[in-house]
């Protein structure tokens, strides 16, 4: 299996190099989301394996997990950067407050990053590929290391008015971009009140922001950044796409449905990554439950005779972007 290096890289309007200053600033935020969660995680098996934990702590690792996994995958991914359906304002903020709650950047950071994903997917000018480094089995680990964190401290950024002009122009998704900081300290403060409510002492504050917050913020990341790494690398490929997006299930089970990549790859308009009722795609499964009670509407979805037709195609032109012309 050779690397995919093909194609022209992004125009210079598609990407902008950070200052110095800037640059540092921005990686000492990426790797302080990167290492604080990691040192909070560590710490929470530490009350695992020495039992200082309680049945409590484990239930709010695992909402507090759903709430992360789902605000980024149906509100940013979903939602704003593929425009697979639509809500109401109300939704549209739970969706955004809970993504954002989950570390990954803010909401213009995330979108056109993702959108640039797609339009040089695997390709000189995406900015997570694992498919760059070379064809060799060292080349192939440091690009799946590369595509799965350290490409966050890169100092270029993704130009918000080329990749994003339709977010730009609305103030609601500007205002959840610039209150950032503060719905990832309410993802880190609500656990530790939930915490303390259930034992209202200093250890069950603590144990609270461990396990529902920095615990939760750290392995849920780890299987959201793993889309990028190990499903454009790992799994199989039903749909010839021109990348190397693959539909690898344990990360699609960990991400509601975002290691399903091969597909979304193939229909990144569709609200649903599965294409068969079996493959593993919670948000997918939540939207549709949504969609049937009118939280949500105008679900898009590719046809089975798309379907059919796409799953039939020899090689697939080079993959669209945020706008799906199939589904």
């Amino acid at each position: 299996m050779t690397a995919v290096v093909t194609g022209q890289p992004p125009p210079r309007a598609a990407v902008v190099k950070l200052d110095p200053a800037s640059a540092r600033v921005r990686r000492a935020i990426a790797f302080a989301m990167m290492a604080v969660p990691g040192a909070g995680c560590a710490a929470a098996i530490w009350l695992l394996c020495t039992g200082r934990y309680t049945t409590a702590d484990l239930w709010l690792f695992a909402g507090m997990y759903v709430v992360h996994i789902g605000g980024i995958t149906m509100g940013f991914h979903r939602y704003l950067a593929h425009k697979s359906f639509s809500t109401s304002r109300f939704f549209e903020g739970v969706l955004l407050i809970t993504g954002s709650m989950g570390g990954e950047g803010p909401v213009m950071d995330w979108v056109t990053t993702h959108r640039r994903h797609h339009k040089f997917s695997d390709r000189d000018g995406d900015p997570h590929s694992p498919n760059l480094k070379g064809g060799s089995l060292g080349a192939r680990l440091r690009g799946l290391w590369h595509a799965h964190m350290p490409w966050m401290l890169s100092d270029e950024s993704s130009r918000w008015s080329h990749w994003a002009p339709d977010l730009l122009r609305d103030r609601r998704i500007f205002f959840y971009h610039r209150t950032y900081f503060w719905w990832v300290f309410a993802g880190l403060a609500i656990p530790a009140v939930v915490g303390f409510a259930v034992q209202p002492t200093p250890a069950g504050t603590l144990a609270g922001f461990l396990f529902g917050g920095l615990a939760r913020m750290f392995l849920a990341n780890q299987a959201a950044w793993s889309v990028g790494s190990i499903s454009h690398m790992i799994g199989g490929r039903p749909f010839q796409n021109s990348d190397r997006s693959a539909n690898n299930w344990p990360v699609a089970v960990l991400t509601f449905g975002e290691g399903l990549q091969n597909n979304h790859h193939a229909f990144p308009g569709s609200y649903r990554h599965a294409v068969r009722p079996w493959e593993p795609d919670l948000s997918g499964w939540m939207l549709t439950v949504l969609g049937w009670t009118g939280v949500v509407w105008q679900l898009r979805q590719p046809s089975k005779a798309a379907i059919a037709a796409r799953r039939a195609r020899p090689q697939a032109a080079q993959t669209s972007t945020h706008v799906d012309k199939e589904a």
